[in-house]
């Protein structure tokens, strides 16, 4: 990675990230000093020291973490008088004669460490804390001052797929640096008639200054340019990296299944109504299959599939929902660090993830900062507390009777996230936000229920336990149709041994069992025909159940229409990034 920034730190030579406080004085006296850039991380033995000696060579030095200052100071000095001795250009022969000879006269400079506050550092103290940033090095007469572990970009990529009217969120990786305190300069390519050379060299800056840009109609057909400079939360500021696209803005697919919603949701609801979302976005990891391409979804262009297109419309998507709550399923791990959550967060949305320890997706919920701050968090694979909790030993030891089923359900990977979510504006009320998606097999209901059971079991004791009362609201990919016992179960509190869900895979894996829960739960959107809809089948899946003793409906978001979904046969779609269709509604407290 340093090899990477080598460039741009000795660009950056002599003049300081960002200029120092105090009086001008100082501040000139900061400027004209040279850099020396300490990297030193607890994990690693060694620390690494870059700096240009006054000879104008650049040195880069590791050194024992633990080894005292003198040796380091000492290690310099020689490397400094070396540099002093050197000549101009001459045979190898003569300018080995003339370096041995200035070498043995030249005297090694006096060489000290000085603290910010301008207290000479002893030569016993460790290199580990003797280099601290704002130290300032003394070689001879030249001035260095310290910067350890400075903001450093690592990784700045943009998108393959650039769209017009559709953000553009770049992959922004940083070592002591986080991206919401880095800043940004958007840039387009300047047309020929715009005065740009003919190789296309110029660039216009673009009017936005924010990570997350939103290209208009008029950049088709043009490139874009990022600048960012990598910052930290002191407000200190590392070497800057560019970035352009590796193609054009292209026009956007035209009409999507969610523009008619957008027009239901162009504001965020008031403080008193909470507009909650849930929704599976198809994990990258799924859609980029053979089976999904040939078998799945073969009527999807392939490009649609691609994760950098779907992207483009996800975003645009869910920002236009205005939403305080959003409960994602399947989310890829780096879609939602390097993608989601930083837009999102544009949009003043905080990002929880919970990932599948098997698989490299997981569930995402997103809370408005302004409406909600996070009490705590609760998130648990079924498997795991089924086996090790005491608050489940009741339904553990009713499991254990079938074997087989046990097996089935403990081989499972499936999480449920919840979050405790606290009003900004009425501290009296508080939400227990839980988000999940269950086993997929179409013969997985015995399944469904024992997972269904083990959250509802955990939720209980958060929002009854923990904290006493709390209305829930409990988002998902549920993987079961209105008539499942999963649905039964949830919505009327009780599931009986008899259900046929019990054996739903077969008299082998049959289990009986009689459930209950104490929440009286409402489907918020009721039961649409369908919230997923493929080639090869569509039903309702998905759902948002809310506590209906404390809350209630306020308005449901209209799904698209039938002909809007199947345009393009079924989905996913150029116009839809997902197989499944989020669901939204505005909520009230009672």
């Amino acid at each position: 990675m340093w090899r990477r920034l080598r460039s741009a730190l000795w660009s950056l030579r002599g003049s300081p990230a960002e200029p120092p406080p105090g009086g001008g004085a100082a501040r000139a006296a900061a400027m004209a000093m040279e850099r020396a850039v300490v990297r030193c991380v607890p994990s690693e033995p060694k620390l690494s020291l870059r700096l240009v000696l006054p000879d104008g060579s650049a040195r880069h030095m590791q050194r024992d973490q633990a080894e005292p200052l003198g040796r380091a100071l000492a290690r310099i000095a020689t490397n400094a008088a070396k540099g002093q001795g050197k000549t101009g250009k001459k045979s190898k022969k003569a300018r080995a004669e003339a370096e041995a000879a200035a070498g043995a006269e030249a005297e090694a400079p006096a060489v000290r460490l000085f603290s910010r506050d301008g207290a000479a550092v002893a030569e016993e103290v460790p290199n580990a804390a003797a280099w601290q940033d704002g130290a300032v090095l003394h070689i001879g007469a030249a001035r260095y001052r310290v910067e350890r572990n400075p903001p450093a970009l690592t990784e700045l990529r943009l998108p393959r797929s650039l769209l017009a009217g559709f953000p553009v969120c770049p992959k922004v990786s940083t070592e002591f640096a986080a991206p919401q305190h880095c800043l940004f300069r958007w840039f387009r390519e300047q047309r020929p008639a715009d005065g740009g050379d003919a190789a296309g060299e110029a660039w216009v800056e673009a009017a936005a200054d924010g990570r997350v840009f939103t290209p208009s109609n008029a950049l088709v057909g043009l490139r874009l340019k990022l600048h960012c400079t990598p910052g930290d939360a002191e407000r200190r500021y590392g070497p800057a990296r560019e970035v352009e696209s590796s193609g054009p803005v292209e026009a956007g697919p035209g009409a999507c299944t969610f523009d008619a919603r957008h027009l239901y949701t162009k504001k965020v609801c008031g403080h008193g109504s909470v507009r909650a979302v849930t929704y599976n976005v198809l994990a990258d990891t799924y859609a980029q299959t053979e089976f999904s391409r040939t078998v799945l979804y073969p009527y999807c262009a392939p490009y649609a599939l691609e994760i950098d297109y779907r992207q483009n419309l996800l975003k645009k998507e869910l920002a236009g929902y205005s939403a305080d709550l959003i409960c994602l399923q399947e989310v890829d791990k780096s879609v939602f660090v390097d993608s989601l959550a930083p837009a999102l967060d544009a949009f003043g949305l905080e990002g929880l993830f919970k990932i599948k320890e098997k698989q490299h997706e997981g569930l995402a919920t997103f809370y408005r900062r302004d409406k909600f701050s996070l009490l705590s968090q609760h998130d648990i694979a079924f498997s795991e507390v089924l086996v090790a909790e005491p608050l489940h030993k009741e339904l553990r030891e009713q499991l254990a009777k079938y074997p087989l089923v046990q097996e089935k359900v403990l081989q499972r990977s499936s999480v449920l996230q919840v979050s405790v979510l606290q009003s900004t504006t009425d501290p009296s009320r508080k939400l227990c936000v839980a988000n999940t998606h269950l086993y997929w097999h179409p013969k997985g209901g015995n399944i469904r229920l024992i997972q269904i059971a083990v959250a509802l079991s955990h939720i209980k004791h958060i929002a009854c336990d923990l904290y006493p009362n709390i209305p829930v609201v409990f988002c998902g990919d549920f993987n079961s149709t209105p008539s499942s016992g999963t649905y039964s179960f949830i919505s009327s509190g009780a599931i009986a041994e008899d259900h046929e869900d019990w054996v739903s895979n077969g008299e082998e894996e049959r289990c009986n069992m009689a459930l209950s829960h104490p929440f009286k739960l409402l489907s918020a959107c009721g039961e649409p025909a369908y919230t997923n809809y493929v080639g090869g089948f569509h039903g309702c899946l998905d759902y948002i159940f809310i506590d209906k003793n404390a809350l209630e409906v306020e308005q449901v978001i209209p799904l698209p229409s039938h002909e809007e979904v199947t345009t393009h046969q079924a989905l996913p779609s150029v116009s839809h990034p997902s197989d499944h269709i989020a669901l939204i509604c505005d909520l009230k407290w009672k």
